[in-house]
């Protein structure tokens, strides 16, 4: 290999529970991400509640930063085995799960595919994703809407409960 080395990017993923041990699950997931990159930043962890559906429990949401040389498509691919490890069964469209891994952006990169869509095509309506990505990357900027995370989350009309996260 004379000198080749693969471009690394910044991947932002959020991360989900509300079955079981949320927090176990959150880290489970965390661990298994630090395999396929370098883990640049972790946000606190955050209780939400549920939208879209919502007569289910409160979720723990978490944004994680990794650096990757790996693609788009082979990111994907990690992600659900990521899910499927941490006991995810896709039962009902919305509804409750032990995890859910979405990749909000990667680097500056645009995608829409019919496998993945990049940046994620809710982000910036979601105040569960833009709290915890304000926390570690304010002024990441969309590459689509051209406004970095904390203006994202300065734009969110009122609503949508998030929490930092304390045990008990």
């Amino acid at each position: 290999m004379s000198g080749f080395s693969a471009m690394t990017n910044i991947a932002y993923l959020s991360l989900g529970s509300n079955i079981g041990d949320r927090e176990d699950h959150l880290k489970q997931a965390i661990a298994q991400l630090a395999k396929i990159g370098t883990i640049q930043s972790v946000s606190s962890i955050y209780e939400t509640e549920p939208v879209e559906f919502t007569e289910q429990a409160l979720f723990l949401n978490c944004v994680v930063a990794v650096e990757t040389t790996i693609t788009p498509a082979e990111l994907i691919e990690q992600v659900l085995e990521i899910e499927r490890s941490v006991g995810r069964e896709r039962t009902q469209k919305k509804g409750p799960r032990t995890i859910d891994v979405d990749i909000l952006l990667y680097g500056d990169s645009v995608l829409d595919s019919p496998d993945l869509t990049i940046p994620h095509p809710a982000m910036a309506q979601r105040r569960f994703v833009l709290v915890p990505l304000a926390e570690i990357a304010p002024e990441v900027c969309h590459p689509v809407l051209k406004k970095t995370v904390r203006e994202l989350l300065g734009e969110l009309p009122p609503g949508q409960n998030v929490w930092k996260f304390c045990k008990t």
